[in-house]
């Protein structure tokens, strides 16, 4: 394993390392206003949602590496303590890296981008018409993280008010995460798209209280079959199975043909187990690796 002292590391060194490894990273695409009434538009992906109540954003500006300078976004703020944090989706990443170019002060990023200026309801500062999903937010605070190259500027910004496409929502009315498509950045010039195919849900252990794999009998935990994912699954059930219910389950002919068959009997109930677990079966694949304990 590589391991590295950050003291020993160039600011340029330490980005790349930190941009690769933290990742994927959700991206603030934020228009600000400066005193003068001149725009900009500009993304960043340090960048997360901090606080429901009250509905708070961080997103940083950091300083430029190479040269230690600040960015139009970070000096607008301190003048005018509003912006709109525009997500952005698939359909307008290149436009979006098009915004983030070092235009000179003054050159209006919406029209070098082609994106189209929405007037905000409570903020100055126009929100992106194309963005699935817009916040119009006040500045709470600004936390200078240093004077040296490549350190942070947090801006803390409450969302005053939200604006949806409504072709983004399910029947419910709540954002379907299928069809908002989002994009997220990576290291370097890598991005990854959040696509139907890629999307999986894992159960939040948070109404239920999961046995643990430490409750697992020492053949599963050691098993050369199940993955740790699959530990995972198994863990997160809240009791394990009755002794009816792993007798009921031996008399499924798919079981009974892997009981009569030749060979390694663990390995092949772990096998069809982990199989289960890829199609979510959980409470089956439980039963099926508690066969013969």
């Amino acid at each position: 394993m590589l391991t590295l002292n950050t003291n020993d590391l160039t600011p340029l060194q330490m980005q790349n390392y930190l941009q690769y490894a933290i990742a994927p990273r959700p991206i603030c695409f934020a228009s600000t206003i400066d005193k003068n009434g001149v725009v900009n538009l500009s993304p960043f992906s340090f960048f997360n949602m901090f606080s429901t109540n009250p509905p708070l954003c961080v997103f940083s500006p950091a300083r430029r590496v190479r040269d230690n300078t600040t960015k139009h976004t970070y000096q607008n703020i301190l003048e005018v303590k509003e912006c709109v944090i525009n997500i952005v989706n698939f359909s307008m990443v290149q436009q979006t890296s098009l915004a983030s170019t070092e235009y000179a002060k003054g050159v209006n990023e919406f029209e070098k981008s082609g994106f189209t200026m929405l007037k905000s309801d409570l903020v100055k500062p126009p929100r992106v018409a194309e963005a699935p999903v817009q916040f119009e937010c006040m500045i709470k605070d600004v936390i200078s993280l240093g004077e040296n190259a490549g350190a942070g500027n947090l801006i803390l910004a409450e969302i005053k008010r939200i604006h949806i496409q409504e072709e983004i929502l399910d029947e419910d009315g709540k954002i379907d995460q299928a069809k908002i498509d989002l994009v997220a950045r990576l290291g370097g010039d890598w991005y990854c798209r959040v696509t139907k195919d890629n999307l999986f849900k894992v159960p939040k252990p948070l109404r239920t209280l999961g046995i643990g794999i430490d409750a697992l009998p020492p053949s599963v935990r050691n098993s050369k079959i199940l993955t740790g994912n699959d530990l995972g699954m198994l863990g997160n059930v809240e009791h394990l199975p009755t002794t009816e219910e792993i007798q009921a389950i031996k008399l499924l002919p798919v079981v009974k043909n892997i009981l009569e068959e030749k060979g390694n009997l663990l390995e092949r109930l772990h096998g069809f187990a982990h199989t289960l677990l890829e199609e979510e079966k959980v409470a089956e694949a439980l039963k099926i690796v508690m066969i013969n304990q």
